[in-house]
């Protein structure tokens, strides 16, 4: 049985970069390989849009390839492959990656890191790219961003169709100084990522990670909030992400069939009513994950 497509639903994607391949242990004792087949046919059925493939292992590539529903009516991003190898390597990973997917052509590639394009191969590896879009491999070609990556500036110099950056209710940095917004009436795509932050939302307070001490308490506070309003967690984080008018898409990363059905049902709820501007952090260690996600 299919699910009525909401608006909700058609904003939303999903990602692979949590899928568990390689020896992962899946609840109900499937096996890794049907866990992604029934994640890809649940979002198919649901009416996710974007599905970025991402995941660093080519055989998770292989898997999705063999598992992913036809036709397609995914918008499949895929990302580059390390820009200190050189363009030439960039290209013959992006047509590895849609020969393992099974794919002619994908909606979008995607820079990784927009560190990477002012690098010493930046500029090779940006034309290159250029070119793989006219050629009809990818009718998109987008970079990945944080906050401190000055993404006005990564538009102004390289104009990218897609950006890809963080935002979530805690992480409204790129929201309240009007980035995003900004990159929406310059005509590029927004997609927003780590919208749960790196899960930090979910986690009780006997588990919040050392760098993270001194946020603890706002953390308990937007949590109090949350539960006030008659939300939880991960409909406040969902009801956030999908009512920003940046964004065309908001993207998840799941590790199960059961955590995207969650998810979908999260985001089919009607949206919470609470004061988001109050829920914003402003400590730099916790809108940092690199500086504690492995603390």
């Amino acid at each position: 049985m299919g699910f009525f497509v909401s608006v909700s639903l058609s904003k939303l994607g999903f990602g692979a970069a949590q899928f568990r391949l390689g020896g992962s242990v899946i609840p109900r004792g499937r096996s890794p390989e049907a866990e992604i087949g029934e994640i890809l046919n649940l979002a198919a059925r649901s009416g996710l849009t974007v599905f970025d493939t991402s995941n660093g292992a080519t055989y998770a590539e292989d898997v999705v390839g063999e598992q992913l529903p036809r036709p397609c009516r995914f918008r499949v991003v895929l990302k580059t492959g390390r820009a200190d190898r050189g363009p030439d390597h960039i290209e013959a990973e992006a047509r590895a990656s849609l020969r393992r997917l099974k794919l002619e052509r994908a909606d979008a590639i995607i820079v990784q890191a927009a560190g990477d394009l002012f690098g010493p191969h930046g500029p090779e590896m940006w034309a290159r790219l250029l070119k793989l879009r006219d050629e009809g491999l990818f009718e998109y070609v987008g970079v990945s961003v944080f906050a401190s990556d000055d993404p006005l500036g990564v538009v102004k110099r390289f104009k990218p169709d897609i950006i890809q950056a963080p935002a979530s209710l805690l992480d409204q940095r790129l929201l309240v100084d009007g980035t995003l917004a900004t990159l929406a009436d310059w005509g590029v795509e927004v997609q927003l990522r780590s919208i749960f932050l790196q899960g930090i939302l979910f986690l009780p307070p006997d588990r919040v990670p050392g760098p993270l001490k001194g946020a603890a308490s706002r953390l308990s506070r937007v949590r109090r909030m949350i539960a006030e309003g008659r939300s939880d967690p991960l409909q406040a984080a969902l009801g956030f992400a999908l009512s920003r008018p940046e964004a065309t898409s908001v993207l998840v990363s799941v590790t199960s069939a059961a955590e995207l059905q969650a998810i979908i049902a999260a985001a089919l709820s009607p949206p919470p009513d609470l004061d988001w501007d109050d829920m914003a952090l402003d400590d730099p260690a916790a809108l940092d994950p690199d500086r504690w996600v492995a603390a």
